[in-house]
């Protein structure tokens, strides 16, 4: 719990702060601007982000379910709960622009990274765990899925930091790039505190 708490916390505070935000996107332009492009950083970072928080909501409540200790629980449910919040917001701007959830450019084709080799085994993005992981981590038990999810958790962390990075140079919806910037603290925070758990359970991140 002492690692945690604050978690809950921030957690929380973006559940409340949901509507307030997505109404924001409508007036941050004003009423007369013009909604970003199918091919804008916006969309694209509000397309990618949704597909890589949808994994990190599916890890975290699947080591939940691996795992009786209460910090790696705690700090699961938070991610889950903070990354589906942000992930319906995401595509909730799309609504709101008009624009598809979906497209036929590779992803990070927004940030210069289209022509990247295709991931491995399911890896879309930069930090997304394979489907083998994923398997792996279903089929652990107690410290065994703790240390995977944890160390899973933190690459995901890196990729997702790099790609919120892209979106606060490129995008020009001011409160999607602020957005960006929160995940950009919050996971940096996160992957801190994981190196932390990881420590005390004798294991280090993986390079």
């Amino acid at each position: 719990m002492r690692h945690v708490g604050w978690i809950a916390g921030a957690a929380a505070a973006a559940l409340v702060a949901a509507g307030a935000i997505t109404y924001a996107v409508a007036e941050d332009a004003g009423p007369t601007a013009k909604a970003p492009t199918v091919d804008s950083a916006d969309a694209g970072f509000a397309r990618d982000m949704a597909v890589h928080h949808q994994q990190a909501v599916e890890m975290s409540y699947i080591v939940r379910d691996r795992t009786e200790d209460g910090e790696v629980r705690r700090l699961a449910y938070d991610i889950a709960q903070t990354q589906a919040n942000q992930r319906g917001m995401l595509l909730g701007w799309l609504d709101l622009w008009g624009l598809p959830k979906v497209s036929a450019d590779p992803p990070m084709t927004w940030m210069g990274m289209g022509d990247m080799p295709p991931g491995e085994d399911g890896a879309l993005m930069p930090g997304m765990a394979t489907n083998t992981e994923m398997k792996k981590l279903g089929a652990l038990q107690g410290k065994q899925a703790e240390v995977l999810y944890l160390q899973m958790m933190t690459d995901h962390h890196r990729g997702g930091i790099h790609m919120a990075e892209g979106c606060v140079a490129k995008c020009t919806v001011g409160v999607e790039k602020r957005l960006a910037q929160g995940m950009v603290d919050a996971q940096q925070s996160e992957i801190e505190l994981m190196a932390t758990m990881l420590k005390e359970r004798g294991v280090k991140p993986r390079d």
